[in-house]
């Protein structure tokens, strides 16, 4: 498994820690109004995402997150590298919430002392569905707690991209088959929503 670090990982990341600094258009970008933090937290599957450079041709991606006793948001961003049997990557960032009051805002630190704003533009009402967002309307992530969605709602959640200016040409759906991950679904199942998620070097 490949936990990546400097310096592949500044090249990949750099532009979204710039623009997190600029002017964004339109108006601010919506978020859900009330996110439960602890119901929140464990493995999202990335059913549609902006590829950041380290992730372009990423399969099987996950985000996991652990809510630590100093508030830090422990977060984990796992895929396979080209192929359903490629190599894992791992990137290993740290979370905050900025807006306390939803919950829905917070800054992830990728690398020190760069912050990019990480909004829950939405979360459906069952909790099984998120966008993530960021405000310049660049970046986007579709997520899930199941590794497919129907393409109903996932139209309907590129749908509300669109409606908030995003160009939707920038997202991609990401392939998801877990038949021949055993592993990694034990991993994700030991991790649950309370325990940090095992990265096996």
């Amino acid at each position: 498994m490949n936990l990546l670090r400097l310096p592949s990982l500044v090249f990949g990341l750099m532009s979204l820690f710039v623009l997190s600094n600029c002017a964004t258009q339109n108006d601010p970008l919506p978020t859900a109004s009330k996110v439960d933090l602890n119901g929140f937290m464990g493995t999202w599957y990335v059913i549609g995402y902006t590829p950041l450079g380290v992730d372009d041709d990423a399969y099987n991606g996950i985000e996991h997150y652990y809510l630590a006793e100093n508030g830090d948001i422990e977060t984990t961003y796992q895929f396979r590298q080209g192929a359903f049997d490629g190599e894992i990557k791992t990137l290993t960032p740290v979370g905050r919430v900025y807006d306390a009051e939803s919950n829905a805002e917070w800054r992830m630190q990728f690398v020190w002392p760069f912050e990019a704003e990480y909004l829950i533009m939405d979360l459906s009402p069952d909790g099984q569905r998120t966008i993530i967002a960021h405000p310049n309307r660049k970046y986007a992530w579709i997520m899930a707690r199941t590794p497919q969605i129907s393409s109903r709602h996932y139209d309907d959640m590129l749908a509300k991209l669109e409606a908030e200016g995003f160009d939707l040409s920038v997202i991609q759906k990401q392939p998801q088959d877990w038949s021949g991950e055993s592993d990694r679904l034990e991993m994700i199942r030991e991790a649950g929503k309370t325990e940090r998620l095992e990265v096996k070097d």
